[in-house]
């Protein structure tokens, strides 16, 4: 059904620099990303660099809630999760939240020898990293930013994993595959089985969601794409999106089954593992079927591709929208920090059925090499 990533290529190995890079001494690691699905799984690569680069210490991911659910007793480069309360440009984009009296001082006691920011340009998160007390601190940093004592400059338009993977080798972590890969375990395929029971073959998956309403395709465009793959297809989304999953259904030709809010991320991902297919938006939920094996189409807008879009295309096809302003209002989004309009219009209908529709045939038929 699916074959390994053709992007199982190794970054340059460790070499003189990368070895003089190398922090004598460390047990404990502390590492900070606080955010969402696809934001941990374009992490994970440089997270697997820092535990072969120190095999011996202890990583703990400095995450949120649902990191510490879906990674506690996971097999993978994290040891163990803080969930972290809500901190403005720590762990929540709101603002108004400081941290919490004591948080530091108890972080301070895990006695971290190395802390790793990969969470952004560090305008809050530098200053938080440097009260944890690591010998070491390495990351990212905008301008404006207070440094850490190794860093690399937090640029627009740079692809996250290769970002991350950038400030790991500061610290001599370098080598290894450039995409994320989660395991699935049984406790993930037997919450799948009690709420859905045994996936039909070659099913296929679709996830019409997307976090910014912009990024989503329209909903009628992925029905009579899953219409034609003739494939059983399941179309998945969160509590939030349920008006998307069902406005697929009642749009499909044919019968679906809907799956909204009723798994867990390892659930998810353990029926994403069973799909021949996921045809999606740029969301986490492609991430997590990448990450499982499962090749995927996504339509992308053309900003996004850069950032956060798949680097390999065996088994990963994107579709690129070029629409560079708001089609309602005619505002520019392609300039750095450029001012949303208020409009939530897709920016992405210029990606036809056809087109999507041309990759999911190949990867549905075609050969697929390693």
């Amino acid at each position: 059904m699916r074959g390994p990533s053709d992007l199982d290529v190794l970054v340059p190995a460790r070499d003189g620099p990368a070895l003089e890079a190398l922090v004598g001494g460390v047990r404990r690691i502390a590492v900070l990303r606080a955010n969402a699905l696809g934001d941990y799984l374009m992490a994970v690569p440089a997270l697997e660099a820092l535990k072969r680069a120190y095999p011996g210490a202890h990583l703990t991911l400095l995450g949120t809630a649902w990191h510490a659910e879906f990674l506690t007793g996971r097999p993978g480069p994290v040891d163990d999760v803080v969930a972290l309360p809500p901190i403005t440009g720590v762990s929540t984009p709101e603002a108004g939240h400081v941290v919490p009296d004591g948080l530091c001082e108890e972080l301070r006691g895990r006695g971290f020898d190395l802390a790793v920011q990969i969470h952004g340009g560090g305008r809050f998160s530098n200053p938080f990293m440097r009260r944890l007390g690591a010998r070491v601190t390495a990351g990212m940093r905008a301008p404006g930013a207070e440094s850490l004592d190794r860093w690399v400059p937090y640029t627009d338009y740079h692809h996250e994993t290769l970002r991350f993977l950038q400030v790991a080798a500061l610290v001599g972590a370098v080598g290894g595959g450039l995409e994320a890969r989660v395991a699935v375990t049984g406790e993930d395929r037997a919450e799948l089985a009690r709420a859905l029971g045994e996936p039909p073959r070659g099913l296929v998956a679709v996830h019409p969601g997307a976090t910014d309403p912009r990024r989503r395709w329209p909903v009628e465009r992925f029905a009579e794409v899953a219409d034609r793959t003739g494939r059983p297809v399941a179309v998945t989304g969160t509590r939030e999106e349920e008006h998307l999953v069902t406005g697929v259904v009642a749009a499909m030709r044919r019968p679906a089954i809907p799956v909204v809010g009723t798994l867990g991320i390892g659930a998810l991902a353990a029926l994403y593992e069973r799909c021949d297919l996921l045809i999606a938006n740029d969301t986490g939920p492609r991430h997590l079927a990448a990450a499982v094996g499962t090749p995927t189409v996504a339509v992308y807008w053309c900003g996004n591709l850069i950032n956060a879009g798949p680097l390999s295309r065996t088994a990963h096809r994107p579709l690129i929208s070029w629409t560079t302003a708001c089609p309602r209002c005619g505002a520019g989004g392609v300039a750095p920090g450029a001012e949303r309009c208020p409009h939530d219009v897709s920016w992405v209908r210029d990606v036809s059925v056809d087109m999507v529709m041309e990759q999911a045939e190949d990867l549905l038929t075609g050969p697929r090499g390693g």
